[in-house]
């Protein structure tokens, strides 16, 4: 096994990384691999690599147009693997520890207003109402989205067992594996228990359906495509775009699925919830994530102000 498959076995198996995160590490270990092999015109090893090679690496990546967040994320993926090498083979030099981390743009998440959220829900609700199996899927969906801020990848890997509408409550699992429990709002309870009458309807007409998602035991999956599997996160895209997108001013453009966790976290902190509360909520490890939400709340309020106020 190379270094690589080792390090991408070390981060799957033992630090529970997300698939998202171990494919992005992977990827930009082999690239740097890649330009190694060219930098230095000839044989070379992971201990023999210098500051040099790290800078000549990111100025290639710079070259080809990568965004800074992109660049930061490959020198952390080369100083984790480089950690990794040191305790599994003994590599003394981390030649990407001494880079300088480019600086990343902080923006401000894109959400919607209430009044954007009203005209959404209204839509979906319409569409589940004289639609079929797709439509009440579609708003059982985007309910659970802004009702517990989840990410993408953990409602597409949501199964039967991990939610619970008696006790309204839905175990989440995160970056890194990490299991979080999140309340479930009356109005998505709602939306999901019309969504199983119709998810059982397709059972019974797939007789009993097949594959993952048609339901193997413990492993059922909450929501499934047309023809009895599991949705892919790729699905859950195409669904939620096909509603954002009917938002008025071609609104929908700048919204994604993500925007719905992002609007989700500045509606409860505009409401006044506790910053520590909203962490927990989303599955943040660190509090400095979720203060980004802060910063959304005090430029709606600083527009307020200086729209409002007479010497503003």
């Amino acid at each position: 096994m190379s270094e690589i498959q080792a390090f991408v076995a070390f981060l799957s198996k033992e630090r529970n990384d997300s698939p998202h995160t171990v494919k992005a590490y992977a990827r930009d270990v082999a690239s740097f691999a890649a330009f190694c092999a060219s930098f230095y015109g000839g044989p070379w090893t992971w201990a023999g690599v210098d500051r040099l090679a790290i800078r000549g690496f990111l100025g290639a990546l710079q070259q080809r147009g990568l965004a800074k967040r992109s660049m930061a994320r490959a020198l952390s993926a080369l100083r984790t693997f480089y950690r990794f090498l040191n305790v599994t083979g003994g590599v003394e030099v981390n030649p990407a520890k001494a880079a300088r981390t480019p600086k990343v743009e902080r923006t401000l998440p894109t959400y919607l207003d209430r009044s954007e959220i009203e005209l959404l829900f209204a839509e979906a609700e319409q569409r589940a109402e004289a639609g079929g199996f797709r439509e009440a899927r579609d708003l059982a969906m985007l309910e659970l989205f802004y009702s517990t801020g989840m990410r993408l990848a953990e409602l597409a890997g949501l199964n039967e067992p991990d939610l619970d509408l008696v006790s309204d409550q839905v175990k989440v699992r995160g970056k890194g594996r990490k299991e979080r429990l999140v309340p479930v709002g009356s109005h998505a309870g709602l939306a999901l228990r019309a969504y199983f009458h119709h998810r059982d309807a397709l059972h019974a007409a797939l007789g009993g359906g097949a594959g993952e998602g048609a339901g193997r035991g413990e492993r059922r999956a909450v929501f499934l495509n047309a023809r009895g599997r599991r949705i892919t996160p790729r699905g859950v895209q195409l669904a939620m775009k096909r509603l954002l997108s009917t938002l008025p001013g071609g609104r929908g453009r700048d919204l994604h699925v993500h925007s719905l966790r992002h609007s989700f976290a500045t509606h409860l902190l505009d409401a006044g919830a506790d910053l520590r509360a909203v962490q927990e909520l989303l599955g943040h490890a660190s509090l400095s994530t979720t203060q980004v939400y802060t910063h959304t709340s005090v430029e709606r309020l600083k527009k307020v102000y200086h729209q409002a106020h007479p010497r503003a």
